[in-house]
This record gives structure tokens, C-alpha cells and sequence, in this order.
């Protein structure tokens, strides 16, 4: 494994070839039971469609953007919307009276017969259920139950929680993300390789930990996250862009900045060159939320701007750049200008947002 240490304008010219030109349609799960369709350029709800599994908490993209797999938390279900026909092709519960599953999302096999879990099987007993310790999981879709179960390596259980799964372009590894990387042979479904990120190969970074995807820079072949390091003198703070190559199996690094108190994720414009993360400072009564705008072509802080706190938010942007996004919890998208930093509207919707994600169709 080797590790690389770059600025952001060394890994621009793969930023700018990432994402899709324009998307037309938000997607967002809705409360109790729904994902929301919404045009992304007046706020209206121009759809919703009904998840017979429950309430959604995970949506996820497939790399020819023809499907999008939505996992959901009331029976443990996976239901699959066509992008083309904006409808569900395919949906079932993996629960049953005596046997319940719980996980967060999971990603499909590149034929889109199989879907790979992170989670927990629940058995009923007599007097109480039955926990299982944490599992690779693989979903035939096609039968519509579980046909493999593996149990995570005792040493790989911290790291399996909350982490994000990525598979190969040939189906046969499967990754996870969080404070270490572990490959997954996923014909055993057995660890066959770990890159500890408490001290990676590169000196002046300690306990690098990775966030959620960055999807406008999303690549088959390459899994592109925010980071978050500090250095092993004074544990100053730092955060960045990370890429990770699925096939060389190489890091990638590029600082931005400090990292503050809390950061409710990273977007990066379609061409690479601006980023944004949204700040929060203190707690309670003396909580702020900021944005904070970086030109990634020089890493420097351009303009930072307050904005109304919310006690739980998501933080997204337009697929052009142009607009950044404060939902959830609550019935509305709130809408800032991407240039400005300043407030512009208030999209109403028709269901409380979900922690499922924003996604984007054409």
C-alpha cells in the first residue's frame, strides 16, 4: 500500500471528470414510509412514491445511475427504484415473526443480483431476543432473503459500525471505511487485508478517519471521502479530501483545513475547485452554525457565513454547484446561495426528511 500526500489542484483534473453535467430531481426519504421527488430548480414535490418495506434510511446510487437501492428500518426491507421509470421494481422484507435484521444501507454486486450488508441478525427465544455479533451479509435479490452470513473479525467490529461499504468494479472485494480500511474477499466474505489509519504511512497524520463519500466526485474505481487527521506534535486538527484507488489500493491525501468542533460534512463543486463544509461551535444555548467556502485550487478559506442552527440537520449542494442545502429534521429544505453564502428560500415539503441521504436524478 502506498500512501500519497498531494494538494488539491494535483487531483483536480480527475475532480472535474466525476460528476453528472446537471441533475433535475432531488431524492429524499420521507416519514413514515415515502421518498420525495423534488425539482430541483423551484422546490416543488413532483412525486412521491410509497416504500411498502417502511421508513427509509439509506439510498444508494448505482455506478450506471440506473437504480437506486433504498434500505428501510420498519421490517428490515430493500425495495429497488428504477431511475428511468421512477418506479419500484423490486421490494421485500428481510424479517420474519421469529428472526429481525438491522443495517443501515449496503451496496449491489456489479450483475445487480446480490446486495452486500454490514449488520446484526436478532433471534426470538423464549424469554428474549438473541443478538448476533456483527456480520458480512450477502441479499440474493432475486430470492429475496439472505444467503450468506460471515461474522466480522473481533478486531474489525469498531471499525465495521457506522462505516461506509464500497464494492469493486469485478465484484470481488468489498471495502470498508471508518478509522482503518478493511478488504473483504467476498467469495469468503473473510478480511484479507486491513490498512490501520491510526498511523498510515505518511508522516505529520495520526488517526485518520474517514466521513461520508463525496458523491459529486464519485468513481467507479475510486472511493472519495472527507477525512479527518491530526498531526502527532500538538494534535491540531485537520480535514481534507481522501481518495482511495480500489484497484492499486492507494491513498491519496489533500488537506483543506482546520477541522472544527463539529463538521456536518463536505461538498465539492462539480469542476473540483470549491468546497464547502458547514461548521457547528458549541452546544445548547451557544450553538453556531457556519458555512465555511475554500478554494481547493489554493486550499485557502475564501468566506465563512452564520446561518440558523438546527438541533439535527443534513447538510447537501445542488448538482451545478450553485446551491447548498439545509433539511431535515423538518418539512423544508432550506436554500443558500453558494457564492454568497446568503439565504435565498425555503422549499416546503410534504413529509419530515429522513437521514437516508440526497441524491439526484437527470
Amino acid at each position: 500500500m502506498k500512501t500519497r500526500f498531494l494538494g488539491l489542484c494535483a487531483i483536480l483534473p480527475l475532480a472535474a471528470l466525476a460528476a453528472p453535467a446537471s441533475a433535475a430531481t432531488i431524492v429524499l426519504g420521507g416519514y413514515p414510509d415515502e421518498l420525495q421527488l423534488v425539482d430541483d430548480a423551484t422546490g416543488a414535490v413532483t412525486q412521491k412514491v410509497k416504500l411498502d418495506t417502511g421508513l427509509p434510511v439509506n439510498l444508494h446510487m448505482s455506478n450506471d445511475r440506473s437504480r437506486i437501492y433504498v434500505t428501510t428500518n420498519t421490517s428490515s426491507g430493500i425495495e429497488v427504484f428504477d431511475t428511468a421509470s421512477r418506479k419500484i421494481i423490486n421490494k421485500f422484507s428481510l424479517n420474519t415473526p421469529s428472526v429481525r435484521y438491522r443495517f443501515n444501507g449496503g451496496v449491489p454486486d456489479p450483475t445487480g443480483r446480490y446486495f452486500y450488508v454490514l449488520g446484526m441478525r436478532m433471534d426470538k427465544e423464549i424469554d428474549r431476543w438473541r443478538v448476533s455479533k456483527p456480520q458480512y451479509m450477502v441479499v440474493d435479490l432475486q430470492q429475496k432473503k439472505i444467503v450468506r452470513a460471515v461474522d466480522v473479525a473481533p478486531e474489525d467490529e469498531r471499525a465495521s459500525r457506522y462505516a461506509q461499504l464500497v464494492l469493486s468494479e469485478d465484484g470481488k472485494s468489498l471495502y470498508i471505511f471508518r478509522d482503518e480500511v478493511v478488504v473483504v474477499d467476498t467469495a469468503e466474505l473473510k478480511a484479507v487485508k486491513r490498512f490501520d489509519l491510526a498511523k498510515p504511512e505518511f508522516p505529520g497524520m495520526l488517526d485518520v478517519s474517514f466521513g461520508g463519500a463525496l458523491e459529486s466526485l464519485r468513481k467507479p474505481d475510486e472511493y472519495v471521502s472527507l477525512f479527518i487527521s491530526e498531526d502527532p506534535y500538538i494534535h491540531n486538527k485537520v480535514f481534507g479530501i481522501a481518495r482511495f484507488d480500489l484497484t492499486s489500493r492507494e491513498f491519496t491525501f489533500a488537506p483543506v483545513g482546520p477541522a472544527p468542533e463539529n463538521m456536518a460534512g463536505l461538498e465539492v463543486t462539480p469542476d473540483g475547485k470549491d468546497g464547502y463544509t458547514v461548521a457547528v461551535i458549541g452546544d445548547l444555548g451557544s450553538q453556531r452554525c457556519e458555512f465555511w467556502h475554500f478554494d481547493l485550487t489554493t486550499n485557502m478559506a475564501v468566506d465563512k457565513s452564520e446561518f440558523p442552527c438546527r438541533r439535527r440537520f443534513y447538510f447537501g449542494m445542488s448538482p451545478d454547484g450553485a446551491k447548498l442545502y439545509i433539511y431535515g429534521a423538518g418539512f423544508d429544505i432550506a436554500v443558500y446561495d453558494a457564492k454568497t453564502l446568503q439565504p435565498v428560500q425555503d422549499w416546503e415539503l410534504t413529509n419530515d426528511a429522513t437521514m437516508a441521504g440526497m441524491l439526484f436524478l437527470p
